[in-house]
């Protein structure tokens, strides 16, 4: 069975007419009735009904008539959209992110790409590290935006460094260290101490390791909260403090007060990865607009 005689079986079906179907596909009447006869013989049963004067669809033929129809529909749909995608047109990005460490970069990089690619879909997927890194890995993200730390001993990644966060100490407004213009990490210990899961933020739990050990306090996270909006309300509600990035106040808006380190504290490197591949136009282009989204920053 061919394309060509599901189109010409339509066509004679909604004509009723094989003279009329034959002009309208500028065929010859003789070479259209026997495609139709042709389909009729390698399907096994008739689908019209054939008299000296008219055409009808047998029972066959009318439930014949619609597949047939949405067949030729998801095929013209699946052109196209291949069509828009080899041309850099159309199709999809699908993008991991971290809320967090993108807030400053992920706006301004759609809208500039979205701009030029306008008939492409950005999805974004909010997903822990470890999520990332799988995602990329199988195929089901094209682009995800991390920390160097996170791909960095990965085999067949690429990563561009876009920005460096700072760290800052979150506490709520309320909180007698609201007012204090640098905390020391001694002055931590007697705190409560609340952050990521460490378990879906390995890296976030490494971090905290290295900055405690310098200060002497053993790590123990009295919570551990799976998003950004918990941990913000866990602080706010003075549930405790907790060590997060600068970009954190985009987020929190006036909720909490972020205080800086006395000590100095190691920057987090903030990029975008992808698997190791030849990239597309409209991909390239999503690269360059977060770069630049970053130098406007």
């Amino acid at each position: 069975m061919e394309l060509r005689h599901l189109r010409y079986f339509i066509e004679v079906a909604l004509e009723e007419n094989v003279t009329r179907a034959a002009e309208k596909l500028h065929v010859s009447q003789p070479a259209l009735s026997r495609q139709v006869r042709d389909l009729e013989e390698e399907l096994g049963f008739s689908l019209l009904e054939r008299s000296a004067k008219s055409i009808s669809l047998t029972e066959a033929g009318r439930v014949f008539l619609d597949e047939a129809s949405e067949v030729l529909k998801r095929l013209e749909k699946g052109i196209a959209v291949a069509r828009e995608a080899a041309e850099g047109e159309g199709g999809e990005l699908h993008v991991g992110y971290a809320p967090s460490l993108t807030v400053k970069i992920l706006p301004p990089t759609i809208r500039a790409f979205q701009a030029s690619f306008p008939k492409v879909r950005v999805k974004l997927h909010d997903l822990s590290s470890e999520e990332m890194v799988a995602g990329l890995r199988n195929g089901e993200l094209d682009f995800a935006f991390m920390l160097d730390s996170e791909v960095r001993s990965s085999v067949g990644f690429r990563f561009v460094a876009l920005k460096e966060e700072g760290l800052r100490l979150a506490v709520g407004n309320e909180h007698e260290l609201a007012g204090a213009g640098k905390v020391a990490l001694s002055q931590l210990k007697k705190e409560t101490l609340v952050g990521f899961n460490l378990q879906e933020y390995p890296e976030y739990g490494n971090l905290l390791g290295r900055i405690f050990r310098s200060g002497g306090k053993k790590l123990r996270l009295a919570e551990e909260h799976e998003s950004v909006s918990s941990l913000v309300a866990a602080v706010e509600a003075g549930m405790g403090v907790a060590i997060v990035t600068e970009s954190l106040s985009c987020v929190a808006g006036g909720r909490v007060t972020l205080l800086e380190l006395a000590e100095e504290a190691e920057c987090l490197v903030v990029g975008i990865a992808w698997k190791e591949r030849a990239l597309s136009a409209k991909e390239l282009a999503f690269c360059e607009k977060a770069k630049a989204a970053c130098d406007l920053a």
